[in-house]
């Protein structure tokens, strides 16, 4: 008797044709290829989804760019680049309140972001390992942090105990270690096949070797996107500033952006600029608002390959 086996009819010419990088992935034997219609569709959905992203970007960095002229005779914001200029950009990075913001939140966000993935990747280690000292009393304790918070009031009473007002670590410690990237990092971990670990610890290697050698090599996509998690939410934190700084001089780049949004402030060494004619305060906001995105900008498409590995793998995991 023999067995027949389905098997899936060869593709036509034109699509035997294109090349690898242009095909698309298989489809199973029973799945019926897409029709004209609803590619179209797709396509235009598509389409339609990235110009509602891509033009309001569009719009920021031309009017960025633009002169005061240009700006004037649009009567706000400008679609149709022209006479574009730098004068925005270098004011801003001249000196002043803007340089000294973009400094504040480069070494927050590179420290913070430090101290953030050293206390998470060593607590979710700990949480891992099954023989650990207090290990369900810990993580139930975590868990818990989650639903149930003490407030503003009392966070603000025990920064200022400590004395951390007007200083930059309160910028970092009270919103220092996120609980879910914490379980992320543990699922991932736990899903490290033991027989690695074993075989380590017994040519004598120990807990901080083991974590070093071993399982963050093997987790680089999740680390790599909880890195950028916290890296991204230092970098656009305004909140703490505003409740802990009282000094203008220290405050990150994204208060500076809220004052210029609400118009209460011209950056200091732009105010003459603006009043002698040859800066538009529009385009002062816009370059801001440049500076605040372009970092996330720049790093986003390089941690997304990422994503689908970090993220799926380490929820379902463990």
């Amino acid at each position: 008797m023999t067995t027949r086996v389905l098997e899936r009819p060869a593709p036509p010419a034109r699509e035997a044709a294109r090349p690898s990088w242009w095909a698309a992935p298989a489809r199973p034997v029973w799945e019926e290829p897409p029709t004209r219609a609803g590619l179209t569709a797709k396509a235009t959905l598509l389409v339609l989804a990235c110009l509602a992203v891509l033009f309001p970007l569009w719009i920021v960095v031309v009017t960025s760019l633009s002169s005061k002229r240009t700006i004037t005779e649009a009567g706000g914001l400008v679609i149709v680049p022209r006479d574009l200029t730098l004068i925005a950009y270098r004011e801003l990075l001249s000196g002043g309140q803007v340089t000294r913001a973009v400094a504040v939140s480069l070494g927050v966000t590179l420290a913070g972001t430090l101290f953030s993935m050293t206390v998470s990747v060593l607590c979710a280690y700990g949480l891992s390992r099954p023989g650990s000292v207090a290990h369900r009393a810990i993580l139930f304790t975590l868990m818990g942090t989650m639903f149930f918070g003490a407030g503003l009031i009392p966070t603000y009473l025990l920064v200022q105990t400590l004395g951390l007002t007007d200083t930059y670590l309160a910028l970092i410690l009270p919103s220092a270690v996120s609980v879910f990237n914490i379980l992320v990092l543990r699922a991932f971990f736990m899903g490290i096949s033991p027989e690695l670990t074993d075989s380590a610890r017994i040519d004598g290697a120990g807990d901080l070797r083991i974590l070093w050698t071993i399982v963050m090599p093997l987790s680089r996509a999740v680390i790599a996107v909880i890195t950028l998690f916290y890296a991204v939410g230092y970098w656009s934190a305004w909140f703490n500033a505003s409740i802990y700084l009282n000094d203008q001089n220290m405050m990150p780049l994204q208060n500076v952006l809220i004052q210029l949004a609400q118009k209460q402030e011209i950056p200091v060494g732009l105010g003459q600029a603006v009043k002698a004619g040859n800066l538009s305060g529009l385009a002062v906001q816009m370059a801001v608002m440049v500076l605040a995105l372009l970092p996330v900008a720049v790093l986003s498409p390089f941690v997304q390959k990422h994503f689908k590995k970090g993220m799926l793998t380490g929820a379902v995991k463990g």
